[in-house]
């Protein structure tokens, strides 16, 4: 029963990392007719999360020594809960940014420290880390889909579309309560650093940053490159929704796979290659929607193994703690600046060709990223040691 608890945990507060974030996209037309928002500001709400992310993420194990693993993922939770939660009682520019600011600091702080709780309480199966790939991929399709709707049927109220989601927080706390009265004994012994030197780490950190920026590229600008394509606009919505659930049973999958069979390089580059393929056929004009399912294929099982990494290649939870806030520190703040080059890249010459030729580009590269960490003499023995080859 406690195994499915800790699950259950980790499940409702990964459940809460997105939400914030993505309920925003399809209302930002909504937001800037009755707000009275200029573009930049509105495109912030999504730009600002992301960069927290990577701004705040080192800050998760200086907390995490001073309070505690569970009780520093308990602060998060609050903080995103809050955040959220304000948006329902003043609507205004500069409420929103600034619970974008706030709720993007929250998740900076529970996204590493959620790879600290698997490798604490499961330390021999990080495959686990799907339940977090999963929730995380599943809430931030659910606000996505489902704003929209919400919007229409409660008289086109932005407030409450935008603080609903402030009640997976209040279940997420709910569940974390027992959590905050445990003490850690790990926080007052030990002292946690950055793996700044650690040539491995870098690598991670540069896997996560091509991954990310891939992925946000890819959901920001999917639906303007099918309508770019001669799509409708439903349609092109449509395949986005695609890109987004074909990742769910691959992320679900994929990193039992990998802790059952080992060999993360072939898993890593298989899914880069499936990105690449996807690429290849927008930028050829083929159907877009097996380009999205191959795209969606890609993306579903790099973030997982992402997340996955840090904690298989450490031995403790802080360790793993502290290479996961490296990793989304460097990766996410690499990520932010994704859609913006292919949004310039556009801009510039008017169509979607460069803009995919720097994708390919950008995939190409994490391979070689992809192919370092696997060859690696160090990530062998690592691998061996922990039955991972």
């Amino acid at each position: 029963m406690k195994k499915l608890f800790w699950l259950l945990a980790i499940f409702i507060a990964a459940l809460n990392l997105r939400p914030i974030i993505s309920s925003v996209a399809p209302l930002l037309g909504n937001m800037q007719a009755s707000l009275g928002m200029n573009a930049l500001t509105a495109s912030l709400l999504t730009t600002l999360p992301v960069l927290c992310m990577g701004l705040f993420a080192p800050a998760a194990t200086a907390l995490r020594d001073r309070w505690g693993l569970e009780r520093t993922i308990f602060a998060a939770l609050v903080l995103i809960t809050g955040a959220t939660a304000l948006r329902g009682v003043i609507t205004s520019v500069g409420v929103l940014v600034i619970t974008a600011i706030v709720g993007g600091i929250g998740i900076s702080l529970a996204g590493p420290l959620l790879s600290g709780f698997i490798k604490k309480y499961f330390p021999t199966k990080p495959g686990i880390v799907s339940v977090y790939s999963v929730s995380l991929t599943v809430g931030a399709s659910a606000a996505s889909a489902l704003s929209i709707p919400v919007f229409n049927r409660h008289n086109q109220s932005l407030s409450f579309t935008l603080a609903i989601w402030a009640i997976l927080g209040i279940l997420a706390l709910l569940i974390w309560l027992p959590f905050i009265g445990k003490k850690d004994q790990a926080a007052s012994a030990v002292r946690s650093k950055l793996p700044l030197t650690n040539k491995r780490a870098i690598l991670l950190t540069l896997f996560f940053g091509l991954m990310s920026s891939m992925f946000y590229s890819l959901t920001a600008w999917v639906s303007p490159i099918a309508q770019s394509l001669g799509y409708s606009k439903s349609s092109a919505a449509m395949l986005l929704t695609v890109f987004t659930i074909i990742q769910i049973p691959v992320s679900m999958t994929l990193p039992s796979l990998v802790a059952k069979y080992g060999k993360r390089g072939f898993f890593l580059v298989a899914c880069s290659i499936s990105e690449l393929i996807g690429i290849i056929m927008l930028l050829l004009h083929m159907p877009m929607l097996p380009a999205v399912v191959f795209l969606g294929i890609g993306a579903g099982g790099l973030f997982p193994l992402a997340l996955m990494l840090p904690i298989v290649e450490t031995n403790t939870a802080q360790e793993a703690g502290a290479w996961s806030a490296m990793s989304q520190c460097g990766g996410y703040l690499i990520a932010a600046m994704g859609p913006l080059l292919i949004g310039g890249l556009y801009d510039y010459y008017g169509n979607f060709t460069v803009a995919l030729v720097a994708m390919l580009v950008i995939i190409m590269v994490m391979i070689v990223v992809q192919l370092l960490l696997s060859k690696s003499p160090d990530s062998v023995r690592v691998a061996e040691g922990r039955g991972l080859v």
